[in-house]
């Protein structure tokens, strides 16, 4: 089976998204690395971005197309490198979305970067977490006590509670285990809260569409199903979509659970 694509265009000018001017040029490249590579381009996005700043917010075709590469498991394909990687707060988003983009001009050179990227900001996390570990290390050589112990001690924490609690933190403190039974369950049903928007946010960049259909195309469940399958979207999954999978997300975006 050949490799899913997601394709990506951008131009920096309304003016020039109008003219076509840089696109074609971007459309030919795409399709040469489409032939060469037998890949299958399963959608297309193109931003015509207008605004100057640096973010993420500026460039909603690119979140499109980074939220439909990860959920059909494609590659993100994008015609020149410096289309996408001249910002390094975009590639820092890229990187943490976790989908694999090709550069046609310079495919080793795409992953290159992203690899640099990634290795500099592993790098910063390791020497966060030495500097971390010889915090705590030291701490306890030095057998300090937790600033909640002191302060439940104003006048002094006594010696045997410095013995008992010396060089020890966290959850390692019974003065610390303050989750009651309420506050558990309070914790759950936060996650569970987390867990059904990362579900909806999966899908937000499709509710659009799928409202039109359903509002205003009039098609069934099945059909927006069908179209949906059609296009090579798939749920958060991976899956193909189903009736019942469509009227979850219809009626979320009802509800305003979905922007």
């Amino acid at each position: 089976m050949p490799r899913k694509l997601v394709s990506y265009r951008r131009v920096s000018t309304a003016k020039q998204g109008e003219s076509g001017l840089g696109l074609e040029a971007q459309e030919a490249a795409i399709e040469a690395y489409r032939e060469k590579e037998g890949g299958l381009i399963v959608a297309s996005y193109t931003e015509i971005e207008t605004g100057k700043k640096d973010e993420m917010e500026n460039r909603p075709e690119l979140l499109k197309a980074l939220a439909h590469a990860k959920r059909s498991k494609a590659v993100l394909l994008i015609a020149k490198l410096d289309r996408l990687a001249r910002s390094v707060y975009v590639t820092a988003v890229l990187h943490k979305a976790g989908v694999e983009f090709v550069a046609c001009d310079n495919p080793m050179a795409s992953r290159m970067t992203i690899q640099i990227l990634a290795v500099m900001a592993e790098e910063e996390a390791r020497m966060i977490s030495q500097r971390t570990k010889d915090a705590l290390k030291a701490y306890k050589a030095g057998r300090r006590v937790s600033k909640r112990v002191r302060l439940l001690y104003p006048d002094g924490v006594p010696a045997d509670v410095v013995e008992a609690t010396a060089g020890k933190l966290g959850a390692s403190l019974p003065q610390c285990r303050n989750l009651t039974p309420e506050a558990r369950v309070r914790g759950s049903i936060r996650s569970a809260a987390a867990r059904k928007a990362a579900a909806i946010a999966a899908v937000a960049d499709l509710v659009p569409e799928m409202m039109k259909m359903w509002e205003t195309e009039r098609l069934s469940l099945r059909a927006i199903a069908d179209r949906l399958n059609a296009e090579e979207q798939t749920t958060r999954g991976g899956s193909r979509w189903s009736p019942m999978q469509v009227k979850r997300v219809l009626d979320r975006a009802r509800e305003g659970l979905i922007a």
